[in-house]
């Protein structure tokens, strides 16, 4: 009796482990069935679909990396970030070791602008394989978009080591080296992202510029024909030749170039515009009235057409200046200024000619603009703050000259603007700044009279 018990339990047991067994078989083919809907869903740019069908993978298979790392694509295929963070999230928990995972979340944080996190993404991915170009290319992007160009060599160097046709990556490199102060190093870099893809624009419009700053002048203009040639139809990149001949001191070639291109492109104003401004640079220097009326006659149809650009407008109103016609001039400036986005040197060109008619308040909101709008690096800063200062003087304006002044450090202050400074920050009783003024101006010139002066009264 009892061995025909156990005989029975054991029956049963084989049974239960058959049915298991069955029904694992048969959820796994599900589960294949219903990943393989999807993918075919994807493919198809049903994204929607393609959800439904790796949620019930998931349902099946909890612990699916795949089936979580699939429907993360399909969600950000259909845009909705958050839940495509929280499936790629999932699916580098669930297999810390695959790399597609981590390599998707980077993308995602890249794409929303979340470039630090998106580096994070690239350096585990990195940590895992270090021999992908394609993933050390990303990793730096990420770090040079997030800010640290420095870090970002390292990947990059790496990446065009293991494969020295990785054009991008050479151009990239080069950008990194530029923003380090290293020059020569990013000059060679672009060279060689030119040598390994030469129809890429970017590094070509690098080395102009890497070929200017090194006084290499006829090699920049060669990048910039070869851009011309790469971009036929665009005509700004005929203007860039142009004006590349004209600061050389070549202008019959740069006008040679202008002519052609506004043979190919009749009434384009980019192309009229560089050529007044070829023009007015020849014209200027000995104010010859040829050149200034062929200056003139370039842009002047533009300046009256109904959507004229402000350079063409900034490039009339010089001419006229120059050219003694100063109200008409300073009117054309004046609406230039108000096109934007506008130029640092036409609001220069509206500062000049608003002084030199004494129309003092126009000068000095000129110049205020300027210094919003130029590099910090601009080497007439110093200047521009220091005529700002005068002129708020010559308006009664004490405290905008103490604030323009102010603006001038050390290096770049006489000590005859410091005693100004001094003497303007006694007059509006700031008289510890004064003080603090009077002894920076005393010790780079302890004879100053006036200086000495402000002292003796300050005492």
């Amino acid at each position: 009796m009892r061995r025909s018990w156990f005989g029975a339990l054991a029956l049963v047991a084989v049974a239960v482990g058959s049915l298991l067994a069955v029904n694992a078989v048969l959820r796994e083919r599900e589960y294949q069935q219903l990943i393989l809907r999807g993918d075919t869903a994807l493919t198809s740019d049903q994204a929607f679909v393609a959800i439904e069908a790796y949620s019930g993978a998931i349902a099946l298979k909890g612990n699916s990396m795949i089936a979580y790392l699939k429907r993360g694509e399909a969600y950000r295929r259909r845009a909705e970030m958050g839940a495509a963070i929280r499936d790629l999230r999932t699916a580098t928990r669930l297999d810390p070791a695959a790399i597609r995972p981590a390599e998707l979340l980077g993308d995602l944080s890249y794409g929303l602008e979340r470039f630090s996190r998106a580096a994070e993404s690239y350096q585990a991915c990195v940590r895992l394989d270090d021999r992908s170009p394609r993933i050390l290319y990303k990793l730096a992007l990420a770090l040079y978009r997030s800010g640290d160009a420095a870090k970002a060599i390292d990947p990059l160097r790496k990446a065009a080591t293991i494969d020295d046709r990785f054009a991008e990556a050479h151009y990239l490199l080069g950008l990194c080296l530029r923003s380090q102060g290293q020059p020569g190093e990013a000059l060679r870099s672009q060279e060689q992202a030119i040598k390994s893809s030469p129809g890429l624009v970017a590094p070509r419009e690098e080395l102009a510029q890497l070929y200017t700053g090194a006084g290499r002048s006829r090699e920049a203009i060669e990048q910039l024909e070869a851009i011309a040639a790469l971009e036929a139809d665009r005509p700004e990149r005929q203007a860039s030749v142009g004006l590349a001949y004209a600061r050389l001191g070549k202008t019959e070639e740069a006008i040679g170039v202008l002519r052609q291109a506004a043979e190919r492109f009749p009434g384009n104003a980019t192309i009229y515009a560089t050529l007044g401004r070829v023009w007015l640079n020849a014209a200027e220097p000995r104010r010859d009235r040829v050149s200034l009326r062929k200056a003139i006659e370039a842009v002047e149809p533009l300046a009256r057409g109904p959507s004229v650009s402000g350079e063409a407008l900034a490039v009339y109103g010089r001419a006229l200046l120059v050219s003694g016609e100063t109200n008409a001039g300073i009117t054309a400036l004046q609406q230039a200024a108000d096109i934007l986005p506008v130029k640092p040197e036409t609001l220069m060109w509206l500062a000049n000619g608003a002084e030199q008619m004494g129309r003092l308040p126009m000068a000095r909101s000129a110049l205020e603009r300027w210094a919003v709008l130029a590099s910090e690096s601009d080497a007439a800063r110093p200047a521009v703050y220091e005529r700002i200062g005068v002129l708020s003087q010559r308006l009664g304006d004490a405290l905008g000259a103490v604030q323009a002044w102010r603006h001038l450090t050390d290096s770049s202050a006489s000590v005859d603007v410091l005693a100004r400074l001094a003497t303007a920050e006694v007059g509006v009783g700031q008289v510890a700044a004064a003080r603090q003024t009077v002894a920076r101006g005393l010790k780079r010139n302890p004879h100053h009279p006036v200086l000495l002066a402000l002292q003796q009264r300050l005492q």
